[in-house]
């Protein structure tokens, strides 16, 4: 899915009328790499609210959450960490438009997956 800016750019979305937030520098997704982390319900209405960062189901299934949900460069830097983000990006399961996004932004990621 994708969209067109004021000035014309083609924006892919992460769900329809929400276009993909992305930040410019992995090394600023300095979020969590262990414990419980429990997202605000904003980001994860749905049960489970809490991710068990050890086990690597919880730790995808928070991380396509957050990258989908995401409407503010903080929550992405709160939740996600740059490294760990690379290292599980191929097994992520995104919609398009947030997976073209980040991957435009960052080759490595796409050279990952």
């Amino acid at each position: 899915m994708h969209t067109r800016s004021a000035d014309g750019r083609v924006v892919p979305l992460a769900r329809p009328n929400r276009p993909a937030l992305v930040l410019s520098d992995l090394a600023e997704l300095t979020g969590p790499t262990e414990g419980t982390v429990e997202p605000p319900q904003r980001l994860c209405w749905t049960p489970p609210h809490r991710f068990n960062l050890a086990t690597r189901d919880d730790l995808r299934w928070m991380y396509e959450i957050v990258l989908r949900e995401a409407i503010h460069a903080d929550e992405l830097r709160r939740f996600l960490h740059g490294p760990t983000l690379r290292d599980i990006w191929p097994e992520l399961n995104l919609p398009r438009g947030v997976r073209q996004a980040w991957e435009a932004h960052h080759p490595q990621l796409r050279r990952a997956a």
